[in-house]
């Protein structure tokens, strides 16, 4: 059965999916994302990724093209039409389709609106979570605005592929002033020895992670430290415990770091822990 894709209007199947080679996310990158994790055939934390939607819809001054609601409604069919049951739905918008010039184009270009959905192995993420994943580090590179989630993502795609080649499976940024920054497709934390969990603040310099903002309330619950501040990686490599957030990762232990073990060089029991209690704590829709 073929994928079936929502393109500005119209649900297609993926392979008769088009956007105009004008559409100026194609052209400028001009244009912003959400992925969400599908949990049980239901979308998780749909209206944290709809706030920042927003927020970065704002924040590159392009329209909302439809009302939340009418959004809702399109990733939930796409969920039902490719029937869903753990995976992900994807929507991506954009200033729309105009004549290629850098500035913005005349009032009245509609922004366009491509969403899919898939599904994925839970066997796979699983078997990964009790494996634990080996991350290296790149330097940062990337533009200072990547509070925003626009799909100008080429730095992240060099990141991961030089961390493939390494053998590795997620990359760490590290700053110039030697501090992890976050991952290419994740936020970035460790667990010290006395059983406090760090992660750097979302205030500048990172992605506000979904995943992470409902990490925080499972830290909470279980009455965890939390220590918001920048970790250097000799203090992740000399850490009890390391992991990364994301939609489709959850809480994915890291288990090396450049090569060097981290803790025991297997997931750790926090890791576990949270890893185990997160979906207690999110919103199904």
């Amino acid at each position: 059965m073929s994928r079936i894709a929502y393109v500005n209007g119209r649900y297609l199947p993926l392979r008769d999916a088009r956007v105009s080679i004008e559409d100026r996310g194609y052209q400028f990158a001009d244009g912003v994302y959400e992925v969400c994790e599908v949990w049980g055939g239901r979308i998780v934390d749909m209206p944290r990724h709809t706030a920042r939607l927003e927020r970065s819809l704002r924040e590159l001054r392009i329209a909302l093209p439809m009302p939340l609601a009418a959004l809702s409604v399109i990733l939930h069919e796409l969920v039902a039409r490719n029937h869903v049951h753990y995976g992900l739905v994807y929507l991506q918008i954009t200033r729309g389709v105009a004549r290629r010039d850098h500035v913005f184009p005349p009032a009245g270009v509609r922004p366009s609106v491509v969403a899919t959905a898939r599904s994925l192995s839970l066997q796979k993420n699983q078997a990964s979570a009790e494996r634990g994943i080996a991350v290296a580090t790149v330097p940062e590179n990337r533009w200072p605005r990547v509070d925003i989630k626009t799909v100008a993502l080429l730095p992240n795609v060099l990141a991961r592929q030089a961390a493939r080649e390494q053998g590795a499976y997620e990359a760490w940024y590290v700053g110039a002033d030697g501090f992890v920054t976050e991952g290419s497709a994740s936020n970035a934390w460790i667990v010290t020895h006395s059983g406090s969990v760090v992660t750097r603040s979302a205030e500048r310099g990172i992605l506000a992670g979904i995943t992470r903002a409902v990490l925080m309330d499972v830290l909470a619950a279980l009455q965890i430290t939390l220590e918001e501040r920048p970790f250097t990686v000799a203090e992740a490599c000399g850490a009890a415990e390391a992991f990364v957030t994301a939609a489709t990762q959850l809480v994915m232990p890291v288990v090396t770091v450049d090569g060097k073990s981290i803790g025991s060089g297997a997931p750790g029991p926090v890791t576990r822990r949270l890893r185990e209690e997160f979906h207690r704590f999110c919103q199904f829709s």
